[in-house]
């Protein structure tokens, strides 16, 4: 192996001791690994000296210890890394490694799996915010935006459904009391069903007389960049940023509306123009606004636009005109001698509320066709025996129905109306700790049979909390009667059973919940909002381009997971998905369009994989300039599972000079100078400094936008030219911390593409944590590298390395 890269002989080398991992206690192969740590750690690490503050003189070779175990990781993944010893010292020879991590390995594997006997390796977890909201829609059909209701959730591990950040405080509690009234109060609904109504209506406000040409009477809200024709068509000529919204309409009650609004191009010398929709409530202070997509429309010819989407009380919707810039068109006789482009919607139809159910189904499902006002005890009890299965994701005893009945039938002798009576009890069930909590051991098991089986091997999942963990891995939501009546056969931990209902879940339209939530967490993908380019720098920067860069990346994953391709592609690829706004934004041509398709990609183009994603650059940089330390951080925790650890507390953070004047390049030079900072920075900088010719929204650059001094250059935003600085040219270029260089991007993921199957397996932990919940221990790393190596190495499959995850060890057992 001598001859191969050093990464990829790391590869094969650990790949190999997972294969052929035992328990070897043989005192010879403990005082090898002693007179490895002398000869080659100790001088650093020992009485004299401290490098990184670890001392391994002083610490007895037992990893099976917890107090020991974390530092006896590090030490391996640093040796097996070819981190220690340095590459200025003496290097061991291939077999001494290989011995030593052999050691080490299975006295590592052999504590883990001995720790996870007993409780098992994830603790018990609630649902998180996302999960709570599905739940309640698939438990009972409630639409209500409930996740508003609770507070944010913590992270650990990078996702927010990691047990140990999931705590339970008294506030939370109640937040929950506040959820379970909101869900009842859409579903234990009375009265008749709404009316579905029909409207047919102009954009023209409310108490608005039409306005005379040349009568001085416009109103001062149509003033701004707004013509109305005769029959009450408005051309918007603005792009403003609180535009006119559809006042003669608020929805009557809350629920789904089927919108048609006709619309086309005016003035626009032929060209397609683009507008967006924003629904919801438009009230003061209200953030309960979304927005409805982009839409295209013809020059001069009327196209009707068709979508539906759920209001709440008195919502509406908004148009926006994209990218026609704010025109000082203040007077009816400036917006009639306007020659602009603008935005014309002649009427808009809405229909609704659409109800396909009436009661809706969560009565249905509670009460059947019995009315609150004769609601009885018995009615109350049959109620909770039915919905309790579901609430609790598995078969309930009858003694466990018991107390909710109870609490039902105290409230009713109190004098309490059915009606408020039976709230309290279904209350009670959505707060309960079976609803609220994944219990990963059905409580009808045999305590005994569980101590006796733990005492010798991990616990496994009952086969009810198997189909929880699986359908809220892929759903983010409970198992669906398919997978209930599975579990009820006891047959699901079968393989091919398993396999089968993976490929059904993953076709199913719930997976979607799966890309959106895991790219979300995985690539950070939640934080493009929590940076404002600045408009200086970047004007080209617009809700637009912000939503194109989410589908793109959205759709990229969704394209490599349906077709099974090889986790690679995330290095780098031959297409991407694009519509014309992010296609414009890359300079690829030939795109037209709102919606997206898959496009080939020409190197020229300097796309590719993720790192030539718009999104994933904009979160790792912030509004005004890109850092090589945090792109570069980015790549080795979330593609090659290699994260460094937070700088020392004296150590201050690099500024970048916004001027142009100097390089950030330059700057970080300085870091490494300094020993505490020198190693971390030599395997991060490499990575993030060839990730410089994007800035801060994924554009292209051969040098970097200025404030300060530089040449000028402009750009066209919304029909103005704007202008800023050019500064110093980017150098893309570096040298990887085994000695590897490299001039460009492109030559740097050739590199990165030797180190496939530590990509698979980064992306397996992350994969692991969310699926389960926990942080995977030494062992199931191990397990992991034995199933990326048996199923190909880089060329594995996403798709098959989620089967794979479903029927390992790590995922099938507690």
């Amino acid at each position: 192996m001598s001859n191969l890269p050093p990464s990829l002989r790391n590869v094969l080398l650990i790949s190999a001791l997972a294969l052929s991992a035992r328990l070897d206690a043989s005192a010879a192969r403990v005082d090898s690994a002693k007179r490895f740590l002398e000869k080659h750690c100790i001088a650093c690490h020992g009485e004299d000296e401290q490098k990184g503050g670890l001392r391994l003189d002083t610490i007895p070779f037992e990893p099976a210890k917890l107090e020991n175990t974390q530092m006896w990781e590090q030490v391996f993944q640093r040796v097996a890394d070819l981190e220690m010893p340095p590459k200025k010292k003496a290097r061991p020879s291939e077999a001494e490694q290989h011995d030593f991590l052999k050691t080490l390995n299975d006295r590592l594997v052999a504590a883990d799996l001995k720790r996870q006997t007993g409780e098992g390796r994830v603790v018990l977890r609630r649902l998180n915010r996302n999960e709570y909201q599905n739940t309640l829609f698939e438990l009972l059909g409630v639409e209500t935006d409930l996740k508003s209701l609770l507070p944010e959730d913590a992270q650990s591990l990078g996702f927010d459904n990691v047990g140990e950040a999931l705590n339970v405080s008294a506030i939370l509690m109640e937040r929950y009391v506040e959820a379970a009234d909101a869900a009842l109060d859409a579903v234990l609904v009375k009265g008749k069903r709404p009316e579905c109504q029909k409207w047919h209506l102009s954009m023209m406000p409310n108490n608005i007389r039409k306005p005379e040409t040349n009568s001085g009477k416009w109103d001062y809200r149509l003033a701004s960049g707004v013509r109305v024709l005769p029959d009450e068509t408005f051309i918007f000529f603005n792009s403003m940023f609180q535009p006119m919204r559809l006042e003669k309409f608020q929805a009557p009650v809350a629920g789904h509306y089927k919108f048609r609004v006709s619309a086309y191009a005016a003035q626009s010398a032929g060209h397609k123009l683009s507008f967006a929709l924003y629904a919801g409530s438009f009230e003061p202070k209200s953030l309960n606004t979304h927005l409805v997509g982009h839409f295209d429309v013809p020059p001069e010819e009327p196209t009707v636009i068709e979508f539906t989407d759920p209001l709440p009380l008195r919502g509406s919707i908004r148009p926006l005109p994209y990218r026609l810039g704010q025109h000082s068109i203040n007077t009816p006789e400036l917006v009639e001698a306007y020659q602009g482009p603008g935005i014309a919607i002649q009427w808009v139809e809405i229909e609704g509320p659409l109800i396909e159910e009436w009661p809706p189904r969560g009565y249905q499902r509670l009460l059947g066709d019995l009315e609150l006002e004769k609601g009885q005890l018995e009615d109350a009890e049959k109620a909770l025996r039915r919905i309790l299965p579901a609430a609790f994701r598995r078969p309930v005893e009858d003694d466990e129905a018991q107390p909710f009945i109870d609490l039902v039938s105290a409230e009713l002798k109190a004098g309490k109306k059915f009606e408020d009576a039976f709230r309290g009890g279904i209350k009670a069930v959505l707060c309960s700790p079976d609803f609220l909590f994944l219990k990963e051991v059905s409580p009808s098991e045999n305590p005994l049979k569980q101590k006796k089986r733990a005492s010798s091997t991990r616990l496994p999942l009952a086969d009810f909390a198997l189909a929880s963990r699986l359908s809220y891995f892929l759903w983010s939501s409970p198992p669906d009667d398919t997978l209930f009546e599975i579990a009820k056969r006891g047959t699901l931990r079968d393989g091919a059973t398993l396999h089968s209902q993976v490929e059904r879940m993953l076709s199913d339209a719930k997976a979607q919940r799966f890309v959106s939530n895991f790219t979300g967490q995985w690539l950070g993908l939640r934080n493009i909002e929590l940076t404002t380019p600045d408009k200086k720098l970047y004007p080209e920067y617009d809700d637009a381009l912000q939503e194109a860069m989410l589908k793109e990346t959205q759709l990229f994953f969704a394209e490599v997971l349906h077709n099974d391709l090889p986790v690679t592609h995330f290095i780098d690829s031959d297409f991407t998905m694009l519509n014309e706004r992010i296609a414009k934004h890359y300079g690829i041509s030939g795109v037209d369009g709102q919606n997206f398709r898959k496009v080939s990609l020409d190197p020229a183009f300097h796309r590719g994989g993720l790192l030539g994603q718009a999104a994933i650059l904009k979160v790792t940089a912030n509004g005004t300039n890109t850092s090589p330390i945090i792109r570069g951080n980015w790549v080795l925790k979330n593609i090659l599972g290699k994260p460094v650890n937070p700088p020392p507390p004296n150590i201050p953070a690099i500024e970048p000079d916004i001027r142009g004047a100097k390089s950030i390049r330059e700057q970080i030079a300085k870091h490494r100078e300094l020993a505490s900072c020198a190693g971390c920075h030599d395997r991060m900088d490499p990575l993030g400094l060839a990730l410089e010719n994007y800035d801060v929204i994924g554009g292209w650059r051969e040098a970097y936008r200025s404030t300060g001094e530089g040449k000028n250059a402009t750009t066209e935003v919304e029909g103005r030219r704007v202008q800023y600085k050019i500064g110093l040219p980017v150098d893309a270029s570096g040298v990887l911390q085994d000695g590897r260089s490299f001039q460009t991007l492109a030559e740097l993921k050739s590199l990165l593409f030797s180190e496939g199957s530590q990509v698979a397996q980064c992306l397996g932990e992350k994969l692991l944590v969310y699926s389960t919940g926990g942080p995977p221990g030494f062992a199931d790393k191990m397990e992991l590298r034995e199933i990326i190596h048996r199923a190909g190495g880089s060329g594995l499959g996403l798709r098959r390395l989620i089967h794979e995850i479903v029927q390992s060890q790590a995922f099938l057992n507690k």
